[in-house]
């Protein structure tokens, strides 16, 4: 397997490749050259898996050609031990056709385990192989910096600098991260918003002098190794749920675009969903564009819902490749524009491409509190805001 860059101007690489580099060369992020095709039968075949099988056959194509498979299937059976539910990420019937997947069974409570814990040891694999040492820099807004630095932490081959806003995470998060006595393992907190940290993490990227020097890599969701992780659980869920022979609507509670394009992963390799509901909270870009063809920055505005207050979602660069034909100097052309004026109109034909697939739905702190307030009524659960926020857009 191969991977391109959405900007279309960095070296194609494998997997290894794509996994130490994280953003491209170019500004872009790296998608696969071409999707692999998971058809119903072989699907059908998958339904008797464990969670830890299931992976291996899904990320299998993806690896191919960069990582013996004994020993990607031996990663991924590490990582699984990690987590405290014999299902890894079980499924609750609220009724109505609606389920809700618990992905807060990993070491941090994150669903951002379920990917970090497996690139954590893809990392030490790697760079052991390759006899590099990298330092990794990565923003947060609250999940990602606790779930990286708990996969990452006393791994003799990184260092781990995570940036965070100071005061726009939760207090359990800062602790996650912020008490953690590891040599390599070190935090930023930054005045400023999520896109402000995460605009940090370009520029490093973006200068090539630093990037070689200090060996930079990512383990936020531009890095493909994250998303492909992800893609795993939405395979779980449809096979649980009647896929092949029937198709599955996914709701995701999503900021950077990430968890959701996983699921858009996931279809594209053959997974019969039907359709993708983004929910977001009053930091609403993603649900503004889908209802209006305009994807417009405003100013962040703090929530219940932290790890959604985000209004540059990056991995929306992932899809945009796809809408426009994975013309990659069309889409340089279209982010340029965009961070230089805060404003990007997608032509309608290709933006009712994206509505095939793709709708939004937005809530507010106090729609988000009556949601956790009926379904903990109804179910006796008490669920989180984000959460909240997903069942309220199915």
């Amino acid at each position: 397997m191969r991977y391109i860059s959405t900007r279309g101007a960095a070296p194609a690489l494998d997997f290894e490749g794509v996994l130490l580099a994280g953003l491209a060369s170019d500004g872009g992020l790296y998608v696969p050259e071409s999707w692999p095709a998971f058809d119903a039968a072989r699907q059908r075949g998958w339904r008797g898996l464990d969670y830890a099988g299931l992976a291996a056959e899904v990320m299998a194509p993806f690896v191919a050609g960069a990582i013996d498979r004994d020993d990607f299937a031996a990663m991924i059976a590490e990582t699984c031990a990690r987590f405290d539910h014999p299902d890894v990420a079980p499924l609750v019937d609220l009724g109505e056709g609606l389920h809700l997947m618990e992905l807060f069974h990993g070491p941090t409570l994150a669903f951002k385990d379920y990917a970090l814990q497996l690139v954590g040891r893809l990392f030490d694999h790697v760079l052991t192989k390759r006899g590099r040492r990298i330092t990794i820099v990565g923003a947060t807004s609250g999940d990602t910096g606790s779930a990286a630095i708990a996969a990452c932490r006393d791994r003799a081959m990184l260092d781990i600098f995570m940036l965070h806003p100071k005061g726009r995470v939760s207090d359990v998060q800062r602790r996650q991260m912020t008490t953690v006595d590891a040599p390599n393992v070190y935090n930023i907190a930054v005045d400023g918003t999520f896109d402000d940290c995460q605009d940090l993490v370009k520029a490093m990227f973006a200068d090539a002098d630093l990037r070689a020097a200090l060996g930079l890599s990512a383990v936020n969701s531009i890095n493909w190794a994250r998303v492909l992780a992800q893609t795993v659980y939405y395979f779980w869920a449809g096979l649980k749920l009647g896929a092949p022979d029937g198709p599955v609507s996914f709701a995701v509670p999503t900021g950077n675009f990430g968890n959701v394009y996983a699921g858009y992963v996931a279809r594209q390799a053959g997974l019969a969903v039907d359709q993708l509901i983004v929910g977001s909270n009053r930091n609403d870009i993603l649900t503004r564009f889908l209802d209006s063809a305009r994807m417009e920055i405003r100013t962040v505005e703090p929530s219940l819902s932290p790890s959604m207050d985000i209004q540059v979602s990056s991995n929306f660069e992932r899809l945009l490749f796809d809408l426009y034909d994975r013309d990659g100097a069309a889409v340089a052309a279209i982010m340029r524009d965009f961070r230089a004026s805060g404003l990007m109109e997608v032509d309608p034909a290709r933006w009712r491409s994206a509505l095939a697939l793709f709708s939004g739905a937005r809530f507010d702190d106090d729609e988000t509190l009556a949601v956790i307030r009926e379904i903990h009524e109804a179910t006796g659960m008490l669920i989180d805001p984000h959460t909240a926020i997903g069942i309220a857009a199915g």
